[in-house]
C-alpha cells in the first residue's frame, strides 16, 4: 500500500454530505461523553485511578463480550461489568498500592474472559472488533437514549458530592478527620466511574478508553491549577476530541478510536508545550533581590 492509498483510507470526503445523518446519534453521544468524561476525567487525576480505568476497562469489555454472545444487550453487559469491577476496586483497596496490585490481578483476568467470549461468537467480526476500539455507527435509538439517561444520572450524582469528593481527593486523611464520610465517597466514585467507562467503551472501544476519561484532564491541568477553568477546559478537551474524531473518522475506513485519540494527544501536546514555555519564562526573568534587615541598600556613587 502506498502513501496515496494510506491517506485515502484515513481521509476520503466522498458523499461526506449524506454520510453526516447517519452519525447523528453518534455525534449526541460524544457530545454527552465528552462533557461526562472531561468532568470525571478530573477526580480521576486528583485521585491518581488511570490505572483503575484501565482495569475497568477490561472488566468492561467482558461484560459487553459476554451480552454479545448472549444476544443481550452489549451496553447493559458492559455496564454490569463495569460497576462489578468498580465496586471490586472501591471495596478492596482504598490505599493506591493494595489498589495497583488487585488492578494487576483483575485486569488479565478480565481481558482472558472477554476473548473466550469474542471467540465463541459466531456473529459478524465487525461486532467484536467494534467492542475493542469503538464503531461510528454503531448508537441506534435505544442505546442513546440508555447513554443519555445513565450520563445525567452519573454528572447529577458528582454534583451533588463536588465539594465533599473534591476535599477527599485534595487530602483524605484530614477529610476523615473533619467528619467527611471517606470511605464511602470513594466507592460511590468508583461505582460512578465505572458506569462512566462503560458508556465510553460504546464510542471509543475498551483500548483507548483512556483518550477519553484521562487525557483532557491531564492536558487541562497543564495549563492551569485554578478548579474551575481547569474542569471547563477540560469538558472542553474531551468534547473536541470525540465529536472531531466522529466527523474525520466519517470520512475515513479505519475505525474511531484512532481519530480521537489523535486529537486528544495533539491537545496534551500543545498544552504540555505552553506549560514548557511559561515554566522556561518564570525561569529567566530576573528575581527581585529582599532586602536584609540590618544591611545598608546601596544608592550608587
Amino acid at each position: 500500500m502506498d502513501f496515496q492509498e494510506i491517506f485515502s483510507a484515513i481521509f476520503t470526503f466522498d458523499n461526506y454530505a449524506q454520510l453526516l445523518p447517519l452519525v447523528r446519534n453518534s455525534l449526541i453521544a460524544g457530545a454527552v461523553l465528552g462533557l461526562l468524561g472531561g468532568l470525571i476525567g478530573m477526580f480521576v487525576m486528583m485521585r491518581d485511578l488511570a490505572f483503575a480505568v484501565h482495569g475497568i476497562a477490561e472488566l468492561s469489555f467482558a461484560g459487553a463480550a459476554f451480552a454479545l454472545l448472549a444476544g443481550a444487550n452489549v451496553v447493559a453487559g458492559s455496564l454490569v461489568g463495569s460497576v462489578l469491577a468498580a465496586l471490586v476496586l472501591g471495596l478492596m483497596g482504598i490505599r493506591a498500592r493494595d489498589r495497583n496490585s488487585i488492578i494487576g490481578v483483575v485486569m488479565p483476568f478480565g481481558l482472558g474472559l472477554g476473548i473466550l467470549f469474542l471467540a465463541l461468537y459466531e456473529g459478524r467480526a465487525a461486532n467484536k472488533f467494534g467492542l475493542l476500539t469503538g464503531q461510528i455507527v454503531s448508537v441506534d435509538d435505544v442505546q442513546l437514549n440508555l447513554l443519555v439517561g445513565c450520563a445525567v444520572v452519573v454528572i447529577l450524582a458528582l454534583t451533588a458530592i463536588w465539594r465533599p469528593l473534591t476535599f477527599a481527593s485534595a487530602d483524605a486523611d484530614l477529610a476523615e478527620a473533619r467528619g467527611v464520610p471517606v470511605r464511602g465517597l470513594s466507592i460511590l466514585f468508583m461505582v460512578l466511574l465505572g458506569i462512566a467507562v462503560a458508556l465510553s467503551i460504546q464510542v471509543v472501544g475498551a483500548l483507548l478508553v483512556l483518550a477519553l476519561l484521562i487525557t483532557p484532564a491531564a492536558a487541562a491541568l497543564k495549563v492551569t491549577s485554578a478548579p474551575g477553568p481547569a474542569v471547563l477546559l477540560s469538558v472542553v478537551f474531551a468534547c473536541t476530541s470525540v465529536v472531531g474524531g466522529i466527523l474525520l473518522a466519517l470520512g475515513g475506513r479505519i475505525p474511531i478510536s484512532p481519530y480521537v485519540t489523535t486529537i486528544s494527544f495533539a491537545i496534551y501536546l500543545v498544552c504540555r508545550f505552553i506549560s514548557s514555555r511559561r515554566s522556561a519564562r518564570r525561569s529567566r526573568s530576573p528575581r527581585v533581590a529582599e532586602p536584609v534587615p540590618g544591611r545598608a541598600v546601596p544608592t550608587g556613587s
